[in-house]
């Protein structure tokens, strides 16, 4: 009861806010972009002088302030704490007030996950990367699957008609690939990137990141944070980041609002290109190319490849006991398995009389068998549904 109480009277407040907003002549017909300005580390000012900018160089829209007042002439919302800032921020996202917001420390419900912009340091290139923040899912590689289509999404949003989508060579990886590649087979086209080292194929390395190899970056959200904030705080010795536009708006099935973070620790330049990328997702439509891919994702199998992921993915021998066979020199490496099914990928090995022990290669985990018997290996674990092919030099 007093949550609710406390909501209606924060409502009316805004719709206070807003009535003298339009009484004052202040109100225009350009796109609002919303900036909550509390819990900033890099200087109040800055952010605000980012707004300033934004708005100036701007012919349809304008930031809007959300947080305490502040000497300017751009529209504000006061909140008197962060909290109450992220509960204004919802309303007037809700009501459309404002068509986007930018903020710190925001939580997403589960199943939403954001999608970062960064500039590569090496060609100067955009890079989505898939994704910062938020759970897409509880599983692993169904969250990175549902991080690939969110990541296309996003680059789709921008303008990237057929964005080349990389894996971050992470664990689940495979597993991953192994997904996307049925999910294009079966009717949503995905055009995989090519690493830049060779025999890596969609599995990206570290030179990839650095180089901007994909356009789309995929990997779990606690991975993709580590990557933003190492990308975006390189020049600064880790103390500020100031390159790329923050860890971008979260994207979910149902998620039908623009709301985008980026750090506490965001310079000027870095809030001002967050800005400029919320307002291209609004003018590009974000939530209806959303529903759009969404849409022909699930039609193509997505959420029956989704599922099968969150089982575990054992397998299933009955009662049949596996007899290892006799112990042989094993010097050829076969790559393409991710380590969650590298016990499963030898058992099948095993059980097709093929003797096989697990190892680590260059790109990852591999299986080592003899020369002779690796083109029969990789037949019998391509008839099981692995993506295998053999391990190359580093």
């Amino acid at each position: 009861m007093v949550n609710e109480y406390n909501t209606r009277n924060m409502m009316g407040h805004l719709f206070e806010e807003v009535a003298e907003i339009l009484e004052t002549g202040k109100k225009s017909n350009k796109m609002k972009v919303g900036l909550t300005t509390y819990g900033c580390e890099a200087g109040i000012k800055n952010w605000i002088r980012a707004a300033e900018n934004a708005t100036a160089q701007s012919d349809d829209f304008e930031v809007v302030l959300i947080g305490p007042k502040q000497k300017t002439a751009l529209l504000q919302f006061d909140a008197i704490n962060e909290v109450q800032a992220h509960k204004k921020m919802d309303m007037m996202l809700d009501h459309g007030i404002i068509d986007a917001c930018i903020t710190t420390n925001y939580t997403y419900p589960i199943g939403v996950a954001s999608v970062g912009k960064m500039t590569t340091l090496s060609q100067g290139k955009q890079i989505f990367m898939a994704t910062t923040s938020g759970t897409s899912a509880i599983n692993r590689g169904a969250a990175m699957t549902f991080n690939a289509l969110y990541g296309v999404i996003v680059a789709k949003t921008m303008g990237i008609n057929n964005p080349k989508v990389g894996i971050l060579n992470v664990e689940g990886a495979r597993q991953v690939e192994k997904g996307l590649v049925e999910l294009s087979q079966r009717g949503y086209p995905i055009d995989f990137a090519s690493s830049m080292r060779s025999e890596a194929g969609c599995i990206m390395r570290g030179n990839d990141v650095i180089a901007g190899t994909p356009d789309v970056l995929v990997q779990d959200s606690l991975t993709g944070n580590i990557t933003m904030k190492m990308c975006a705080s390189f020049m600064s010795g880790g103390s500020l980041e100031t390159i790329g536009a923050g860890y971008g708006p979260g994207i979910g099935e149902q998620y039908d609002k623009i709301a985008m973070v980026i750090s506490r620790a965001s310079a000027e330049i870095v809030v001002e290109n967050a800005i400029h990328f919320a307002a291209k997702l609004i003018r590009g439509n974000l939530i209806s190319v959303a529903k759009n891919e969404f849409s022909k994702a699930k039609k193509a199998g997505l959420l029956e490849i989704i599922n099968r992921m969150s089982k575990m993915n054992k397998l299933e021998m009955g009662n049949k006991s596996i007899t290892i066979p006799l112990e042989e020199p094993v010097n050829h490496g076969i790559a393409g398995i991710d380590i969650m099914e590298l016990e499963q990928a030898m058992q099948i090995l095993w059980s097709s009389g093929i003797y096989a022990e697990s190892g680590m290669g260059c790109t990852g985990p591999i299986l080592l068998v003899n020369e002779k018997k690796a083109e029969r290996a990789i037949m019998a674990l391509k008839k099981s549904g692995f993506l295998v092919y053999e391990e190359g030099c580093c």
